[in-house]
């Protein structure tokens, strides 16, 4: 867990316009730290919420040095390469920034801690002492609101941290990604945990929750994505009462491959059918869609496209970016 004091600088090189930053945008969104900058030669001298949209509002520079120069004393990988691994033309930056005497926040699946000892943190490492999953979270009294997709980086991580945002006092927020643990200092790393431990990995976070009235569980990938194993262990380890899909407005198919997503009403009984399985378990309740508008810049037709989820599956529809996540909390 980061000092909340620490200065940051997050490490976006060539990600600022382009798809791929999703980790820098998180820690800009969510991050309780100060944030000195953004390292990104392509758009130094602007500022983040002109090239990126987000409400905070730091400087962009070229170098590490001037990073330095800001005060900074994190250094956080900002960018989710495919496959999750380090390219070599990174550690020139990393080598500086170490040199500098900053502490590196890495949550790809390439460890640095081999190269750098204590001054890294890899986020994405297994955690000690994990057992298979029981079952266990079904018995807990509380709701447990798992956030599911219909493709793989449609916001689901963002959802769940504004649901919980919107929540009642002392609810709880379960991390299953790099970028939720950072920011919140909590959670499990679930695609850096072996598949026997999985379903058990999320069942002991969701567990030290047993008496906040309400736990958001973060989603990861999609039951209709080719490459997700995620669903299922969010599904049995966390046993949620209550289920959030998260889309992208207007998306079709899986943003990369030719698979066509399935109508929103049929995905959604998906979902619940599988989380019940046949019976065995408690079936859970669908409450509403976060709908990500990010890509379209009129908050009139944002909006619209809401209004038509909602009228086609009666459920509440928001952007919980652009228009708040309460209506989505209201259990």
């Amino acid at each position: 867990m980061l000092d909340p004091a620490a200065p940051l600088a997050v490490y976006m090189e060539g990600a600022v316009l382009h798809y791929g930053g999703k980790m820098g945008v998180g820690v800009l969104r969510y991050s309780p730290n100060p944030i000195a900058c953004v390292i990104d030669s392509e758009t130094a001298g602007r500022g983040t919420r002109e090239t990126m949209g987000v409400e905070r509002d730091v400087p962009i520079v070229a170098t590490v040095e001037e990073a330095l120069a800001l005060g900074a004393t994190v250094f956080i990988l900002g960018i989710a390469p495919p496959g999750g691994l380090i390219p070599p033309a990174w550690l020139p930056a990393i080598d500086r920034a170490v040199e500098g005497g900053m502490f590196v926040v890495n949550g790809l699946h390439d460890k640095l801690a081999g190269r750098y000892g204590s001054r890294v943190w890899d986020v994405r490492t297994e955690p000690e002492g994990l057992k298979p999953g029981t079952g266990a979270a079904r018995t807990l009294n509380n709701r447990r609101v798992l956030m599911v997709g219909t493709d793989m980086a449609v916001g689901k991580m963002t959802a769940g941290l504004e649901v919980w945002k919107a929540s009642p006092k002392g609810s709880a927020f379960v991390a299953t990604g790099q970028i939720g643990i950072t920011v919140t200092g909590a959670g499990v790393p679930l695609d850096a945990i072996r598949l026997d431990f999985s379903t058990g990995a999320i069942e002991r976070e969701v567990m030290r929750y047993p008496d906040t009235p309400v736990t958001i569980i973060e989603g990861q990938g999609s039951l209709v994505h080719p490459s997700s194993t995620a669903t299922l262990p969010l599904l049995r380890g966390g046993m949620p009462t209550h289920l959030i899909l998260c889309a992208r407005a207007g998306q079709t198919h899986l943003e990369t491959q030719p698979v066509p997503i399935p109508p929103l009403g049929q995905l959604i009984r998906l979902y619940e059918d599988v989380a019940e399985a046949c019976g065995t378990f408690p079936r859970p309740k669908t409450i509403g869609v976060a709908l990500n508008t990010f890509h379209i810049k009129d908050d009139a037709e944002a909006l619209a496209a809401c209004e038509r989820i909602e009228a086609d599956l009666n459920l509440p529809c928001v952007d919980p970016v652009r228009h708040g996540a309460e209506r989505l909390a209201a259990l």
